[in-house]
């Protein structure tokens, strides 16, 4: 019986200990919502010379936030960039210019990579290299039916895309004779209609593919920095920085520009400006009134679109800047242009 209280009362007493670590001095229990305030960084890990460090490192990077002073300017907590039009459904196409062709699938790199690797695998195509941080796969050389005298290969660069969590795959082939040395990879593909073939053949591949859930986490980090960022420095109006050639950005922001409720006036390529007439509010410019309703008038007249923005489409230091600006009274307010700035970015293709 002796052994049996003394049992009970260390029970007792653990449990009192316990319960005593969950309460605060006041007697309820304590908050521990914010303890990761009192967190503190701790020091990478030094990993010693002679040793392979590359698995080590940020599972979950913080990118870098562009430059930007609009958020003295805003009280509260500013409004999110606006999404895509097709962001809530997936969508595969392919896109090009004269410069060249790739597909745009609106998902993020992490999640595109494992499936272009899945779509090779199944179509029994081998890989020679497959590098998750540049995003790039290139196979071993291929022997075609049609053509069994040369060899052939392919690069797959995947990258991130112009619009906000997209991702952009380019193709490039080359063909080499079997005796010749291997050469190095060309600019641009020898031969187009085996690069439009596989391009195809890949985008079909991709809108069919029910493994959209898979991620790697070895990818999230291809495609480097951004190629389109909205940068609101105090000495200048806010504007839209791309970082690609001139005619892809060109081309891309006239698509923009074209989308939503802003339609193209005109343009002028050399100048590098769109004329921007703004539809908001047009439906009720054009509604017919009673009288015109009565007597069944339902036809339209034809009217003159007016210019309401100028978007200036320039190269600049670090790339190409899109800045917007009121065709009557020149310069806008920060605000007002930032919003406009961000539905041109938000349909960027």
């Amino acid at each position: 019986m002796k052994q049996k209280v003394l049992l009970v009362t260390m029970s007792v007493g653990l449990l009192l200990t316990n319960a005593c670590s969950m309460f605060d001095d006041d007697g309820v229990f304590r908050n521990k919502g914010k303890d990761y305030l009192l967190s503190e960084e701790e020091p990478y890990i030094e990993v010693p010379e002679g040793l392979d460090s590359d698995a080590i490192g940020e599972l979950y990077r913080i990118p870098k936030i562009p430059e930007t002073s609009l958020l003295e300017d805003i009280d509260g907590t500013p409004r999110p960039q606006i999404l895509s039009t097709n962001v809530l459904e997936e969508e595969v196409k392919v896109q090009s210019l004269p410069g060249g062709r790739w597909i745009l699938i609106n998902r993020l790199p992490g999640e595109v990579w494992p499936r272009v690797r899945s779509i090779l695998n199944r179509n029994a195509v081998p890989t020679a290299l497959a590098n998750a941080t540049t995003g790039v796969i290139e196979t071993v050389w291929l022997e075609f039916q049609d053509d069994t005298e040369k060899n052939h290969r392919y690069r797959f660069t995947i990258e991130q895309g112009v619009q906000p969590k997209s991702t952009e795959i380019s193709i490039l082939h080359m063909v080499m004779t079997r005796a010749a040395e291997i050469p190095e990879w060309p600019d641009s593909s020898d031969d187009e209609e085996r690069e439009k073939t596989m391009l195809n053949v890949v985008a079909s591949e991709l809108a069919g593919d029910a493994s959209s859930g898979t991620v790697s986490m070895l990818a999230q980090e291809i495609g480097g920095e951004s190629k389109v960022d909205i940068l609101t420095p105090k000495e200048k109006s806010p504007y839209i920085l791309l970082r690609l050639d001139y005619d892809r950005s060109w081309a891309s922001v006239g698509y923009s520009v074209n989308k939503e409720n802003f339609s193209i006036v005109d343009q002028d390529r050399s100048a590098g400006i769109f004329y921007i007439h703004d539809q908001v509010g047009d439906e009720e410019v054009d509604k017919p009134g009673f009288i015109r309703r009565m007597l069944g008038a339902a036809v339209k007249e034809e009217r003159v679109l007016e210019v309401d923005y100028e978007v200036r489409v320039l190269s600049g230091d670090d790339g190409v800047e899109v800045r917007i600006f009121d065709a009557q009274q020149g310069e806008l307010t920060r605000l007002d242009s930032l919003r406009l700035l961000k539905k041109i970015r938000a349909n960027l293709s």
